[in-house]
This record gives structure tokens, sequence and C-alpha cells, in this order.
């Protein structure tokens, strides 16, 4: 399969490319940092140096993957979860207009599946609305909604102390995430098994 990969250099992304690659897929990994195109290469990717806001750009760079998947993993998320509360408006919208451009390239590619990250747990006072708007758009694209926990393991906010549930090893969620590529159109939570 032919996957276009919004946000491979993210905490999930860099473990989805080698899962990915591993499984026989072809991915294009994006990324708008020019400096990390070649992390996307050297994990046998082909790197797109591509600005999600940039809609023109964008529906080139999808059309001439011509994928058969397009998978949304974009945030907008500081690295010290001390300031992840002023971060609230950009992941907002990464989640709004960034799927909104994500979903018209994946179209104009006549890509058949698509699948988009969102969070498992109740969002903060204020972005609850932001994430309705971001699923229901991929749902009605026919997509699937991938809910997380929260992510924990090397690379999260949370590296050696789990956070509360809804929970996620981030290893796990990649792998889980693999497994999900030809879900039917839904909502999928992927969170730890209760122990």
């Amino acid at each position: 399969m032919r996957i276009f990969l919004a946000g491979a250099t993210g905490v999930i992304g860099v473990r989805l490319v080698p899962l990915l690659i591993e499984a026989g897929h072809e991915v294009a990994g994006m990324t708008r940092s020019a400096r990390k195109a070649d992390e996307i290469s050297a994990a046998g990717a082909t790197p797109v140096v591509c600005d999600v806001y940039d809609p023109a750009a964008l529906s080139t760079a999808v059309v001439g993957f011509r994928p058969d998947l397009v998978m949304h993993q974009l945030t907008d998320l500081p690295d010290d979860l001390a300031r992840l509360p002023e971060s609230g408006a950009a992941n907002s919208r990464i989640r709004t207009e960034g799927t909104r451009n994500l979903l018209d390239a994946a179209a104009a590619a006549g890509a058949k599946r698509f699948l988009a990250q969102s969070i498992a747990w109740e969002p903060p006072a204020g972005r609850g609305a932001e994430i309705a708007t971001h699923e229901s758009a991929v749902l009605e694209a026919g997509g699937v909604v991938l809910k997380y926990g929260q992510f924990y393991g090397p690379g999260t906010y949370y590296e050696s102390t789990p956070p509360s549930p809804p929970r996620v090893r981030i290893d796990h969620a990649a792998t889980a995430t693999v497994a999900l590529l030809e879900a039917p159109s839904g909502v999928v939570v992927v969170v730890d098994e209760p122990r």
C-alpha cells in the first residue's frame, strides 16, 4: 500500500515509518522541517517537506505521491509539558484547518483511505468543539478516527511514569495503528489493556 504520513517526525510518526516500511508499504513521510527530511530518508521513506497550512503545496505533494491511504498524525504541541496549556490554539488549528486541508488533498489524490489521530480523554475546557469538528470531518469522509490514550514511554511527556488512564504505551500505539490500516470507517479507541 502507498501511504502518505503527515507527521512522520512526531512522537508516533518516528515509530510508524519503520513499522510501515517493514510491513512492505511505500511511505511518503511529511514534515514541515527541512532539517528532518534526512531522518525520514534514513528510515526508508520518501521525505516530503510541506506545511499543512499551504493547501496548494500540500495537494501537489499528496497527488504527486498517489497514496492509497493518507494518515494524519500531525499535532502542534511543545516539547515541554509545562508549556502545553499555551499551545491549545495552535493544536486546535491542526485539528480543524489542518484536517480540512489533508482531507481535501487526499480527495484530490483519489486516496481510498484516511486515518487520523485524536484523543481518548476528555479535552481541556474550550477545546471540545475543535476535536468534535476534526473527528466529524474524518468520519464524513469515510475515514477512521484513532482515539489514542495519553502516550507514555521514551520520547513522550511521560517517559518514566505513566499518566492516569486512558493511556497507551507509545510503541503499542504505533503497532496498533499499523494493524488498523484497513479498518472500516469509524472510531477506534487505542489504549492499554486494563491489568
